[in-house]
């Protein structure tokens, strides 16, 4: 919750700084009374915006990863680190009561450390010392060393000197102190707000071992033969679907019959996720890269056809009349007004597909393959090389980014009319 507050707080600092400081040097009338809400061509995204919220996602990965590109003061609170002691009050059976003193030291999760040395003490209930990581938690076997046990009756009644019991806590500045239902004291050092490296590494982490990846390799092939696998399944996919779906669109927008007979079918599989298909398409044509093309045919197929239909529907009735008044026939119609006036649905289809392609290909990797941008993934899970994992993520994201930026591009090339009459 926390990183989510600091994230809508410059959100909120940034809307009203940026706002005002553009605002600031605009005094054309003609230029403030235009209107733009509700226009889509007129939005345009804001390219500092886009800055400061990239920038504040990479800070709050800093802030609580305590990564070394963030000052030490905007570290959030980090795990205890260092030597703990607390005491405990045993009780024996006859009532008598005696303090022993734990000594834990908590050390980063990479290190080795020797358990620290306590001098045993006079009374019956004997000093104990314990090592433990950070964000673990140790059992201490305080009666292992005492001169009286649990089997004969003695039991913990107080730690520090606070009342407690089987499944009662007991906190502390460097942590907590729990009775299991056995009576045995649960150390857990205190956890701060940063995160643990095991769930997610810091930036330069990440950074480094993207890095000794490039040079490096992983599991036998080069990232960009990992990448290009990925992108060749996706794109031969993809062209499959849209060399099939456009036509079936096409023909279910002219035709009453050619609607009324595939309709079901795509209207059927529409609602279907790809990855639902995965074992069935596993079972006709196995785990190599039929398998996987197959799929990804699937994916692109049935929203390529809806985004032709929908497209050859959309099609300004009065356009086909004034064309029709002109004494064009038929495939002339079909030449310059349909499917001009049905490609910027088309290419919003496309834009659509390609990226539910490029989310199931990585899923389809996940499954069966050896090479490929998912099967990194999971294999360096397998192994918790979580900085893999964000490494493959951040890949996967970049990618997909520019393969929609690049459609986008076409699309204003080669479709200049859209959103104009």
């Amino acid at each position: 919750m926390t990183p989510f507050l600091i994230y809508v707080a410059v959100f909120v600092v940034s809307f009203y700084l940026v706002t005002k400081l553009q605002g600031a040097g605009i005094r054309d009338y003609t230029s403030l009374k235009t209107v733009t809400f509700g226009d889509e061509s007129a939005v345009r995204p804001n390219r500092i915006a886009g800055v400061i919220s990239i920038a504040t996602i990479f800070l709050i990965w800093g802030i609580f990863t305590g990564s070394v590109l963030v000052p030490k003061p905007l570290h959030a609170p980090a795990a205890f680190e260092g030597t703990a002691e607390f005491t405990y009050t045993a009780q024996t059976a006859d009532g008598a009561t005696d303090d022993a003193l734990v000594r834990v030291v908590v050390h980063p999760r990479e290190a080795t450390v020797e358990k620290p040395e306590v001098p045993a003490g006079d009374g019956f209930a004997k000093n104990d010392a314990a090592v433990v990581a950070q964000w673990r938690t140790v059992l201490i076997p305080w009666d292992k060393n005492d001169e009286t046990s649990r089997k004969e009756g003695t039991k913990i009644i107080a730690i520090n000197g606070q009342p407690t019991g089987p499944g009662k806590t007991v906190d502390f500045d460097f942590g907590s102190v729990t009775l299991s239902d056995k009576g045995t004291p649960n150390f857990e050092p205190s956890r701060g707000l940063q995160m643990e490296s095991l769930y997610l590494p810091a930036p330069e982490t990440v950074w480094n071992r993207t890095v000794k990846i490039f040079k490096e390799g992983f599991r036998n092939f080069t990232i960009w033969e990992h990448l290009g696998f990925s992108l060749y399944r996706v794109v031969f996919g993809f062209i499959l679907g849209a060399v099939v779906g456009i036509p079936l669109g096409y023909a279910m927008g002219l035709s009453n019959w050619f609607r009324g007979w595939f309709d079901p079918i795509v209207e059927f599989m529409r609602p279907v996720p790809p990855l639902a298909l995965i074992p069935l398409v596993i079972i006709w044509a196995g785990i190599g890269e039929a398998g996987k093309i197959i799929l990804l045919f699937l994916a692109a197929l049935w929203i390529m056809a809806i985004a032709a239909r929908s497209g050859v529907s959309g099609v300004n009735i009065s356009k086909v009349h004034a064309a029709y008044s002109l004494g064009a026939r038929k495939w002339q119609i079909m030449r310059h007004v349909i499917i001009p006036n049905s490609l910027p649905e088309i290419f919003t289809g496309a834009r659509v597909a390609m990226g539910v392609c490029w989310g199931t290909v990585v899923a389809a990797e996940l499954v069966a393959a050896e090479q490929g941008a998912g099967m990194m993934i999971m294999t360096a899970s397998k192994f918790q090389n979580t900085d893999i994992v964000i490494m493959g993520i951040v890949l996967i994201g970049v990618i997909g980014f520019g393969i929609d930026m690049m459609m986008r591009w076409a699309e204003r090339h080669l479709v200049p009319w859209k959103g104009k009459s």
